[in-house]
C-alpha cells in the first residue's frame, strides 16, 4: 500500500540580527514550491510551510516530520535561508532569532537535522538545501572566509536518504556584525529551477511521464550552471531503486506499429489504394489509444512528404486534423495596476492533439493545467500594457497564444459621484412616455364617430397625427386590441370576398396562392412560422462553430452542412410565408409541414450520433452540434404546429384519401427508386469497407426511409395543392441527403457509384413530377379538390 507524501518547506528570509542580510527570495520561492508540490496533477504532497520562525519552532516541525514518517512514506525537507558555519566547522541553518555569535542556541544545527533523518522510519527522505554558506564569527572580528562549506559531509550515511544542495562552495565572511561577500547577493536560482522543472515537466529527461530524483538533479545542475556558472549544485543519494517525485506531461508517446494489411495498402502501387489507406489512418488519428494515434500520425507524415501530389495532399489534410490548436489564438485582458485577471484556454482536437503542456514566457503569466486545457492568471503592471505568450506544445505540434493585459486606471470617486448626480437629474425624463401614451385615448374616442360627414374632420393634425403609430402597435398591446376592429374595417376587399363565398366553398383551398384570403392570424400558425425562422437562424449560426474536436460540422461530417442549409432555406421561406397574410392560410403551413418531414433526417442523425458517442463515454460534442440539434428540433416542432394550423384553418378541409392519378403514383415510385439506390450504394460500400459502411449507415438508411415516406404522406393528403406543397419541400430535403451520402463514398474512388446515380436520377425526376402535380392541381376546378 502506497504511503503518504509529506513536505516541509523552511523559508527564512527575515532576521532580527542586523548582521544577517535579509533575503528576498525565500518567501516567493516557498509559495511557488508549495504550489507545485501540492498540485495533485504533479507531485501530490501534503505541504507545510514554516516562514520566518525561530529556531525552536523550526526544529519542532522537522522532528515531527521525520519521527511521524512510516516506511512507505516519502518525506521532503527544503531549506531556503542562510547557512552558517561556526569556528569549528559545524553547519547551521539560520532562523529568525539567529545570532551569528550564538549559533548553538539560536540556529538549527545540521547535526540535529541529520539525527532526525536517521531516526525516521521512512525509507525515502529527500533533503533540498538552497542556502548561502559562510563562516560565522564573533561580533567585531573580521576574518576571511573559511573555505569550502562541505555541506554534504554533514549529511552522509544511512540508506534511503538523498541530499541535493544548491552549492557546496558559496563563501561569505563576516566583517564586524555585517554579512559581506566578494559578490553582490543574487536571487535564488536553485528553487526557481526546481519549481520550473517540476511544473513544466522539463526535468523528465527520458520523457517517460515521471520525474525521478536522478533526473531532477541533472536538470537542476544544467539549469543552475546555465544561469550562474559560479554555482554548482551537488548531490549525495543513498537509495535503492528510483524515487519518483512528480508526474510529467512530457510523456513521450511511442507510436504503435501499423497493422500489416494497412502497411501493405500504404505501400501499394495503386494510388487509389493508398488514398484508402490515408482515410483509415485519419480514422486512427482520432483514437483514444495514443500510441495507435501516433503511429497513424507518423505514417501520414511520411506519406505527406514522399508520395505523389494528390496522395500527399490527402495525407497533409488528414494531418491537419490532429495538429495542436486552442480555442483562442490570443488573450486580451485588463485589470487595475498590480491586480490579476483570469482567462481559460481549451485545447481542441482528438485525444492525441490534446496531450499538451503549457509554458509561459514571463513570470507574471501563471498557468495552471486543468481538465481540457489550462487556466491563466495574469498580473497587470503598474501602467501600460504587458505582452507575453503561452506556448502550447504536444507530440503533434505546438501553437503560440499571445497574452496581453492592460493596466486600467482606477475610477476617481468625484467622477463616479458626478455620473450618479447626472443620472438622478435625467431620471424624471423617464416619465415623458406617459404624455405620449395619453394621446391614443383621445384618438380612441374620436375614431368611432360615424356621423362626421366632413372628410377633413378625421385627420386633424393636432390629435390625429399621433394615433397613426398606434394603429400598427404590437399585437397584444392595449392600443392594438382597441383599434384592431377599426383596422379590420379598413380592409374591405377580404371581408367582401369572404362574405361572397358560399359556406361549403369557404373550406376549399384556393388553387392560386395569389388569391388566398388574408384572414386573422392563427396563433398556432404564427407560432410555427416564428419557430421555423428561429431554427434557420440557429442552423446558419452554428455551421462555423466547433462541432467536435475543434472542427465545424463541414469538417467533421462532410456533406451534412448541405443538408442543413437546404432544410434551413426551406424553413426560412415557409416560415415567412406562414406569417404573410396572403399565404398564411395554407401555402405557408403546407410548405412548413413538408420541411418538418425533411428535417427528420438531420434530427435522427444528430441524435443517433450523440447516443453512439455517449456509449463510449467521450462525446466531445461542442456548440456547433448543440445549434444544429436545436435547429432540427425547432423545425420538427414547427412542422407539427403547421399541421395543426392546417387542420384549424377555415380555408382548408384537410384530410387523407387514396392515391389518385398517375403523377401521384409516379411520385411514390420515384421515392422508392431513390431509396433503392441508396440501399444499393450501402451494400456496395459494406462490401468494399465494412468500417466505413458502419459509420455511413445512418445516412443511407435514414435517406431511404425519408425518400419513401415523403411522397406517400404528400400524395395521400387532401386537398391536393396541400400535398403538392408538402412534396415540394420534402423533395428539397431529399436533395440535401445526397451530399452526405456522396461524401461517404467519395474517398473510395474504386467503388461503383451506380446506386448513387439511381438516387440522383430518381430525385431529379421526382422534382419534375412535383411541378406536374402542382400544375394539375392549379388547373383543377375548386369543387374537385377533395
Amino acid at each position: 500500500m502506497a504511503g503518504r507524501r509529506r513536505a516541509l518547506i523552511v523559508a527564512n528570509g527575515e532576521y532580527d540580527n542586523a548582521g544577517l542580510q535579509r533575503l528576498g527570495s525565500p518567501a516567493a520561492d516557498a509559495d511557488a514550491l508549495a504550489g507545485v508540490l501540492a498540485d495533485r496533477t504533479i507531485s501530490d504532497f501534503e505541504v507545510c510551510v514554516v516562514r520566518n520562525e525561530t529556531a525552536h519552532v523550526v526544529q519542532a516541525e522537522i522532528e515531527d516530520l521525520c519521527l511521524e514518517g512510516k516506511p512507505d512514506d516519502v518525506l521532503l525537507l527544503h531549506f531556503s535561508c542562510h547557512g552558517l558555519k561556526d569556528d569549528s566547522g559545524g553547519l547551521y541553518f539560520a532562523a529568525r532569532n539567529t545570532r551569528p555569535d550564538r549559533l548553538r542556541s539560536t540556529a538549527v544545527p545540521a547535526q540535529f537535522v541529520q539525527q532526525c533523518i536517521r531516526q525516521s522510519r521512512s525509507r525515502s527522505i529527500v533533503l533540498l538545501l538552497d542556502c548561502c554558506y559562510g563562516g560565522a564569527f564573533g561580533q567585531g572580528v573580521a576574518v576571511r572566509a573559511s573555505g569550502d562549506a562541505n555541506v554534504l559531509d554533514s549529511f552522509r550515511g544511512g540508506r534511503g536518504r538523498a541530499v541535493i544542495t544548491a552549492s557546496n562552495s558559496i563563501e561569505y565572511a563576516f566583517e564586524g556584525a555585517t554579512l559581506a561577500s566578494d559578490e553582490p547577493a543574487r536571487p535564488s536560482v536553485f528553487t526557481s529551477a526546481l519549481v520550473e522543472g517540476l511544473r513544466t515537466g522539463e526535468a523528465d529527461r527520458d520523457e517517460d511521464g515521471w520525474i525521478a530524483l536522478g533526473e531532477l538533479y541533472e536538470y537542476l545542475f544544467d539549469r543552475v550552471r546555465e544561469r550562474n556558472p559560479k554555482q554548482t549544485p551537488s548531490r549525495d543519494i543513498e537509495m535503492q531503486g528510483e524515487l519518483y517525485l512528480a508526474k510529467s506531461r512530457r510523456r513521450r508517446i511511442k507510436p504503435s506499429p501499423i497493422p500489416p494489411d494497412l502497411a501493405a495498402a500504404i505501400g501499394a502501387e495503386n494510388p487509389f489504394t493508398r488514398l484508402g489507406a490515408v482515410a483509415e489512418l485519419r480514422r486512427r488519428l482520432s483514437s483514444s489509444n495514443l500510441p495507435v494515434a501516433m503511429g497513424a500520425f507518423e505514417a501520414l507524415k511520411t506519406m505527406a512528404s514522399t508520395d505523389i501530389e494528390h496522395v500527399a495532399a490527402a495525407a497533409s489534410d488528414a494531418l491537419s486534423f490532429a495538429v495542436v490548436r486552442v480555442d483562442a489564438p490570443s488573450v486580451r485582458l485588463s485589470a487595475s495596476a498590480g491586480s490579476r485577471a483570469s482567462a481559460s484556454l481549451r485545447v481542441l482536437g482528438p485525444p492525441v492533439a490534446r496531450e499538451v503542456r503549457f509554458e509561459a514566457s514571463h513570470p507574471w503569466i501563471a498557468v495552471t493545467e486543468a481538465s481540457g486545457g489550462a487556466e491563466l492568471s495574469v498580473t497587470a503592471g503598474v501602467a501600460g500594457v504587458r505582452r507575453g505568450k503561452v506556448v502550447v506544445s504536444g507530440p503533434t505540434g505546438d501553437v503560440v497564444v499571445a497574452v496581453e493585459i492592460e493596466a486600467s486606471p482606477v475610477a476617481e470617486p468625484e467622477a463616479v459621484g458626478a455620473e450618479l448626480a447626472a443620472s438622478e437629474l435625467a431620471a424624471p425624463e423617464l416619465g415623458a412616455p406617459e404624455a405620449v401614451g395619453a394621446e391614443p385615448a383621445a384618438s380612441e374616442l374620436a375614431a368611432p364617430e360615424p356621423a362626421a360627414p366632413e372628410p377633413a374632420a378625421a385627420p386633424e393634425p393636432a390629435v390625429g397625427a399621433a394615433p397613426e403609430p398606434a394603429a400598427v402597435a404590437a399585437p397584444g398591446s392595449v392600443v392594438a386590441e382597441r383599434t384592431g376592429r377599426f383596422a379590420a374595417d379598413s380592409e374591405p376587399e377580404p371581408i367582401v370576398a369572404a362574405e361572397a363565398q358560399p359556406a361549403a366553398a369557404a373550406r376549399v383551398p384556393v388553387a392560386r396562392p395569389a388569391t388566398e384570403p388574408a384572414g386573422a392570424m392563427d396563433p398556432v400558425g404564427g407560432f410555427a412560422g416564428v419557430v421555423a425562422i428561429a431554427g434557420a437562424v440557429f442552423a446558419v449560426a452554428g455551421l462555423p462553430l466547433d462541432y467536435r474536436y475543434g472542427y465545424s460540422l463541414t469538417q467533421y461530417r462532410p456533406g451534412m452542412e448541405s443538408a442543413v442549409l437546404i432544410v434551413a432555406a426551406c424553413a426560412l421561406l415557409a416560415g415567412i410565408l406562414t406569417l404573410t397574410p396572403r399565404t398564411r392560410s395554407w401555402t405557408g403551413p403546407a410548405l412548413l409541414f413538408g420541411t418538418g418531414l425533411a428535417a427528420l433526417f438531420g434530427l435522427l442523425r444528430f441524435l443517433g450520433e450523440a447516443i453512439a458517442l455517449s456509449q463510449n463515454g467521450d462525446t466531445e460534442l461542442k456548440t456547433g452540434y448543440t445549434f444544429a440539434l436545436l435547429a432540427h428540433v425547432a423545425w420538427l416542432v414547427a412542422g407539427a404546429s403547421a399541421l395543426a394550423a392546417l387542420r384549424r384553418s377555415p380555408a382548408v378541409a384537410l384530410g387523407a384519401g387514396r392515391v389518385r392519378g398517375w403523377p401521384a403514383w409516379v411520385a411514390i415510385g420515384l421515392g422508392v427508386a431513390a431509396a433503392t439506390g441508396w440501399i444499393v450504394q450501402l451494400v456496395d460500400l459494406t462490401t468494399y469497407d465494412s468500417s466505413d459502411a458502419g459509420r455511413a449507415t445512418a445516412y443511407f438508411l435514414l435517406g431511404a426511409l425519408l425518400a419513401v415516406s415523403v411522397p406517400v404522406v404528400a400524395m395521400t393528403l387532401r386537398p391536393s395543392p396541400v400535398g403538392c406543397a408538402v412534396l415540394a419541400t420534402g423533395t428539397a430535403g431529399l436533395f440535401g441527403v445526397l451530399a452526405p451520402t456522396f461524401a461517404a463514398v467519395v474517398e473510395a474512388s474504386s467503388l461503383a457509384l451506380g446506386g448513387q446515380l439511381i438516387a440522383v436520377v430518381a430525385l431529379v425526376l421526382l422534382a419534375a413530377d412535383t411541378v406536374v402535380l402542382a400544375v394539375r392541381a392549379r388547373n383543377q376546378p375548386n369543387g374537385r379538390q377533395s
